[in-house]
């Protein structure tokens, strides 16, 4: 892959992959599997945008965007023996450790409301700068709830030209399982 505009998926991922491809697959099989999903990965990214920010982008990160990316190598590699439940298992099990951490948040008391409203326009402000997601972030409302919705998403965009519309809800679920977590 050009490692100048685009970023292997995270640690966190690979481990996952690994872990799936050896709960389904005999030890002899593994790593042929393995190297499959890596090939399937580099392929997918070969004629994809260059232009998402490499790690410089923080939806580069772990369970990001390169993330949802490898996890539909994995599935399209390992289909006839994954499940959409098990790609959602993986995705949560990256993006959900960073919520767990902010238990102590509850959007529903005033300051972490509005603090949690800075980090939304925050994340808008950086989905503008990369124009990789848009974001639309509801005015503040100190007597209502806060909101943000993504209405384009690089990953969505990735599965509908490559035929992988079916993975998405597996790879958005936690996110409402994120917002449950900080109420």
């Amino acid at each position: 892959i050009d490692r100048s505009c685009h970023v292997l998926y995270s640690k966190a991922c690979k481990r996952q992959m690994q872990s799936k491809i050896a709960l389904h697959y005999p030890p002899k099989q593994r790593e042929a599997v393995w190297t499959k999903v890596q090939l399937q990965y580099a392929d997918f990214l070969s004629d994809w945008r260059t232009d998402l920010g490499g790690s410089r982008n923080f939806h580069n990160g772990t369970g990001g965007s390169y993330d949802c990316i490898a996890l539909m190598a994995y599935y399209a590699v390992c289909r006839e023996v994954t499940s959409l439940e098990e790609i959602e298992e993986m995705e949560g099990n990256l993006i959900l450790p960073a919520f767990r951490r902010m238990k102590f948040v509850d959007c529903n008391r005033p300051f972490f409301k509005k603090l949690m409203y800075q980090a939304f326009l925050n994340a808008k402000k950086q989905c503008d700068k990369w124009g990789d997601y848009q974001m639309e972030v509801a005015p503040f409302d100190p007597d209502g709830p806060i909101r943000y919705e993504f209405t384009r998403c690089p990953a969505a965009d990735f599965a509908r030209e490559h035929g992988l519309l079916e993975v998405m809800p597996a790879l958005c679920n936690p996110d409402y399982t994120s917002m449950e977590l900080i109420r």
